[in-house]
C-alpha cells in the first residue's frame, strides 16, 4: 500500500536558524518559507534528491505545534510521510484493520497540493503517519 518515502518533517521553534543550518552548515538546498495556515505551521523543504526533510514551525498561538515544541522545546523528528497511489482506498484499509485516521477521515490539502491524511501515532509505534497521494 505505500510507496516511497515523501518525507521527514522535523519541527523547529525558529524556522530561519533551522534552515540556515541546513544550507549553510550542510550544504542543502532549501526551499523558501511557505506558511500554510489551514495547518497551522510554515514549512520549508530541504531537498535531498530522493527525498526531503520538512522544517516545520508553529504559525501562531494556536498551532497544532505549540504543543509538541513546549513538550521538546529545542525540536524533534514530529513525523514520517509516505506516499500512497489512493489516499481514499488507504484510509478505508487502514480504518478496516483498526488503524485511527486523524481528522475524521477526510483528507486536506499539504504543502505540496496534494490530498493527505495522517494516522495515529499510538497505532504505529508512537510515530505521527502522514499519507500522501501522489
Amino acid at each position: 500500500m505505500i510507496g516511497r518515502l515523501n518525507h521527514v518533517a522535523i519541527a523547529v521553534p525558529d524556522l530561519e536558524a533551522a534552515a540556515a543550518r541546513y544550507r549553510d552548515r550542510l550544504g542543502a538546498a532549501v526551499s523558501a518559507p511557505l506558511p500554510l495556515p489551514e495547518h497551522g505551521v510554515t514549512v520549508v523543504f530541504v531537498d535531498l534528491g530522493n527525498s526531503k526533510v520538512e522544517l516545520i514551525s508553529p504559525l501562531g498561538a494556536k498551532s497544532p505545534l505549540v504543543r509538541f515544541l513546549d513538550e521538546h522545546p529545542r525540536g524533534g523528528l514530529h513525523h514520517v510521510c509516505y506516499e500512497v497511489g489512493d489516499l481514499r482506498a488507504a484510509a478505508t484499509r487502514l480504518q478496516a484493520s483498526g488503524a485511527r485516521v486523524l481528522g475524521g477521515g477526510e483528507p486536506r490539502t499539504g504543502a505540496h497540493g496534494r490530498p493527505v491524511l495522517f494516522l495515529h501515532p499510538a497505532d504505529f509505534n508512537g510515530t505521527l503517519i502522514e499519507l500522501e497521494e501522489v
